[in-house]
């Protein structure tokens, strides 16, 4: 048998692909996406062939991950429950699709995961697999009892690392999970557990990877103007970037800021409910300023209809339906709300503040013409407002007159 796993290098996945080979007697693949893991890609294929994989694939999928995901969801303004970027959920899709092609260019008869069965990434891996690759067998570890048996939780899981001599960063001190990528981190399980738990503390100051805390960030702001072309940001302080680039430039000046961090309760899709803390100091800077690109050059009512749909199309990336035919429907929608969203946002960050400190546009709608408080009648009557309001008011007066009627019988 051959099994393609998704392999990160820590505690579960090193374990599981030991595992795997042993229970299931099989080949296997591990596969790596780089989507800006950073040093936690060093020595990864030293590591997984001396765990037990019989070949070991790392590829840089950063670039696609920026253009053809973080940035199609950032155009829909998605935001789940209304704190969090999506920084996990949307690099599942990607990483799931390309295990899919190498499983099908190796011949693999399957695929494997570590996610937990009280989690939403085996809910992620597995739709984007039934979308791309029906015919072939997903293997979850951690839904398997006979897994389970033999590693109850995290700690006998160290101590099985221990003893087989793998390397893995976890220790019983540090007993919380983290996961990395270029649009965030993200940190759960062990202390995090407990939502009194303060992870703003001082002694909480290591576990952040990308960014300082507000308070340690510089006394005085900085600003940074963004480009953007039909809503995607194609420049930094006008460098020209890729979306790559555009990336780990706001990545590095949101991180020195102290922009980005959350601290969330979040709602699983699996049906309970879960703590997680994430980084996401570039994403934050590039979510606030499309926003106020849009709020310049979007038609109201354009606008009005996309926003009515950023929970939906949020849930649909949470939830794993990247690939869903719904998701699609609504990427066109939404790309035909950015015809027009061009132009430049100047930003303020101040520990851990995004502040708006100018947009303009050649798309712009605001015209100061219409908006002025000064007397240019041409342009705009304020007479009509009076029809216009008694019009809306019809209603109303119809039924406070109902009302009025019903008191007195």
């Amino acid at each position: 048998m051959k099994i393609v796993l998704a392999y990160s290098g820590g505690l579960d996945t090193s374990i599981i692909l030991r595992w795997l080979e042993e229970n299931y007697d099989a080949e296997i693949i591990a596969f790596c996406a780089d989507i800006g893991q950073e040093e936690e890609l060093d020595g990864l294929e030293t590591k997984a062939l001396k765990t037990g994989a019989a070949k070991c694939i790392i590829e840089d999928l950063r670039e696609e991950f920026a253009r053809d995901f973080i940035f199609l969801m950032f155009q829909a303004g998605a935001i789940y429950e209304g704190q969090y970027f999506l920084g996990t959920s949307i690099a599942r899709p990607l990483i799931a699709k390309r295990m899919v092609e190498i499983a099908r260019s190796e011949k693999a008869d399957a695929i494997a995961h570590g996610a937990t069965g009280k989690g939403n990434d085996q809910v992620r891996f597995e739709l984007a697999a039934a979308a791309l690759a029906p015919e072939l067998q997903v293997i979850a570890p951690w839904r398997e009892e006979r897994f389970r048996k033999q590693f109850a939780g995290r700690a006998e899981m160290i101590a099985f690392a221990e003893a087989n001599k793998i390397p893995v960063e976890a220790i019983a001190e540090k007993p919380y999970s983290m996961d990395r990528n270029l649009l965030h981190v993200s940190f759960e399980s062990g202390v995090l557990e407990d939502p009194w738990f303060d992870t703003s503390s001082t002694e909480m100051r290591n576990m952040y990877k990308l960014s300082v805390a507000p308070e340690d960030a510089p006394n005085e702001p900085e600003q940074v103007e963004l480009e953007f072309e039909v809503g995607n940001c194609v420049a930094v302080n006008g460098k020209t970037l890729s979306p790559l680039g555009v990336m780990q430039a706001l990545n590095k000046l949101g991180g020195k800021h102290g922009i980005g961090r959350v601290d969330i309760v979040e709602n699983r899709f699996v049906g309970m409910k879960g703590r997680g803390v994430y980084e996401t100091p570039g994403g934050a800077i590039l979510h606030f300023a499309h926003r106020q690109m849009e709020t310049l050059t979007m038609d109201r009512e354009v606008m009005h209809l996309r926003d009515s749909l950023i929970p939906k199309y949020s849930a649909l990336v949470y939830n794993g339906f990247w690939f869903s035919p719904e998701r699609e429907a609504l990427q066109a929608l939404v790309s035909e709300t950015q015809r027009d969203v061009t132009g430049v946002v100047r930003l303020k960050l101040y520990k851990g503040n995004i502040i708006v400190a100018g947009r303009k546009s050649p798309k712009s709608l605001y015209d100061p013409k219409i908006a002025t408080m000064e007397g240019d009648a041409s342009a705009y009557d304020q007479n009509d407002a009076t029809g216009f309001i008694r019009l809306n008011a019809l209603r109303l007066k119809v039924r406070a007159a109902l009302k009025t009627k019903d008191k007195s019988d």
